[in-house]
């Protein structure tokens, strides 16, 4: 099964993750929907310093939005804060040094931002996909650690002061990887098996669509979204996926299109009309199985899920 899940992926991305599947899919995008100004509303995205979610901060910066910043690596953070601020002439951006793969961090970090500063818009844009099975100083699995409970971490800790705001909405970068992956909720940090990073990051981009899924259920009051940038050429594509990189270079997106969904998921209003709790590509709700895949995962597995990563999480809270 793995097998078939691989090979309609791909073959799906080569006809709608590639630079020219996002050319053919804008020729039906409103251009009004981003003409927006967002003097005034909040926005913090994770892993800004660079790729799409520094693409994602340029766009906000540029409508007058309030953009924080929340990044592992200071000298880089500040440097993209420097040419945001010089492209957008606005000054209200700001650096926040977190490393999404510490649990603790992340929660010191979360209940001291919410202290001091208003949120209107979240948008889970950190990840990793590291190769070799790595373990953080927590003891935790680092791609699970970074791609799955930090994300989850920051959400619950942000949803008391997000439900306080106006319009609040949640934007999780997934991946189409997650297609191929079916949740398997008795292995999270995958101790079971042969390690492969890739997979892990594949199941890690699967929970995080499953987790928008709840959290919309529960928490009403906020528009909760996941989204596939589709195959861009980023950084981080380029460091973990050289391969596949060199392979496809020509045919990759820029950062700027990778952005376009997620910038149009947080500020547009077309946007917040949609159902919460769905997963998006290039401004459309899609499916998130691929046909006859059987990588369906059961409400009460489902709901695992989400308690297994509370209780966890809750195990580093401050």
């Amino acid at each position: 099964m793995s097998f078939y899940r691989n090979a309609i992926w791909f073959m799906k991305g080569l006809q709608e993750y590639t630079k020219s599947g996002y050319e053919a899919a804008a020729k039906n995008f409103a251009r009004a929907d981003l003409d927006v100004i967002l003097t005034g509303r909040s926005f913090m995205i994770t892993g800004a310093n660079s790729g799409i979610g520094k693409a994602v901060a340029q766009e906000i910066a540029n409508r007058g939005g309030t953009v924080h910043l929340v990044c592992r690596n200071e000298g880089r953070a500040h440097a993209a804060k420097e040419e945001i601020v010089d492209r957008s002439k606005n000054q209200n951006v700001h650096v926040h040094i977190v490393d999404m793969s510490s649990a603790r961090q992340v929660w010191e970090f979360a209940l001291s931002f919410t202290q001091n500063n208003d949120l209107n818009v979240l948008i889970n844009n950190a990840g990793c996909m590291v190769n070799q099975r790595e373990l953080t100083e927590e003891g935790l699995e680092k791609n699970f650690a970074t791609n799955t409970l930090g994300t989850c971490i920051l959400t619950l800790a942000l949803t008391p002061a997000l439900k306080k705001a106006e319009d609040p909405r949640v934007i999780t970068v997934s991946s189409g990887g997650m297609l191929t992956q079916k949740l398997n909720v008795d292995d999270l940090q995958f101790e079971k098996g042969t390690f492969d990073g890739t997979m892990a990051y594949a199941q890690n981009k699967r929970q995080q669509v499953i987790l928008t899924e709840r959290w919309a259920s529960h928490h009403k009051e906020i528009h909760f979204s996941s989204m596939h940038p589709g195959w861009a050429d980023t950084p981080a594509v380029q460091s973990s996926m050289p391969s596949f990189h060199a392979k496809m270079q020509t045919r990759l997106r820029t950062e700027a299109m990778g952005a376009d969904t997620v910038v149009w998921l947080a500020v547009s209003a077309a946007a917040a009309k949609q159902p919460s709790g769905l997963f998006f590509q290039d401004r459309k709700a899609v499916a998130t199985h691929l046909p006859l895949a059987l990588s369906r995962s059961t409400p009460q597995e489902d709901d695992k899920l989400l308690s297994t990563l509370e209780e966890l999480a809750l195990k580093f809270k401050p």
